[in-house]
């Protein structure tokens, strides 16, 4: 069965910055599930899984802009210290910090007495990333899982 809108495909992915190492992988955990053209995963990946089959393995290039956007600038802002629940902070590093629209990722880079300054780029926004893909498997997504917008069951979302 190949990917296109409203299948469920569960793959393993290995990323880097282009031309550089590898940043994460899924291969030590269970393999990603998602819903194909329901904006799961960045678009260019999204786009790079359709047409491919159960048992396909391959690499593709995703630009800044089809990933995490391009780095903008001035995109900071200052947070009282106490919502970062009394974690060490230093310059540089990347935390999660909850927000009305849910966690997001957060890079610190300036910690006053009572105030922490955060760059609210995602930390990979502005870079062309490389995935290794490997395609586990592909199937027919329920009724549900189509009006819901997510995969459900192994490897999906729980209710």
């Amino acid at each position: 069965m190949k990917i296109e809108k409203d299948r469920v495909v569960q793959f393993h992915y290995t990323v880097s910055e282009q031309g550089q190492e590898p940043v994460e992988t899924s291969k030590e955990r269970e393999p990603l599930a998602i819903l194909a053209g329901h904006g799961n995963i960045i678009p260019g990946l999204d786009k790079a899984l359709e047409g491919h089959v159960a048992g396909d393995s391959f690499g593709v290039d995703v630009p800044a802009a089809e990933a995490y956007g391009e780095r903008r600038d001035g995109l900071t802002q200052r947070v009282p210290k106490k919502h970062f629940n009394e974690q060490k902070l230093a310059p540089g590093m990347q935390v999660v910090l909850n927000t009305n629209f849910g966690p997001r990722a957060v890079t610190i880079q300036k910690v006053g007495m009572s105030v922490v300054d955060v760059d609210l780029n995602h930390p990979m926004a502005g870079k062309d990333l490389h995935f290794d893909i490997e395609i586990i498997d592909v199937r027919e997504a329920s009724k549900e899982e189509i009006e819901h917008g997510h995969v459900h069951g192994d490897g999906g979302h729980a209710h």
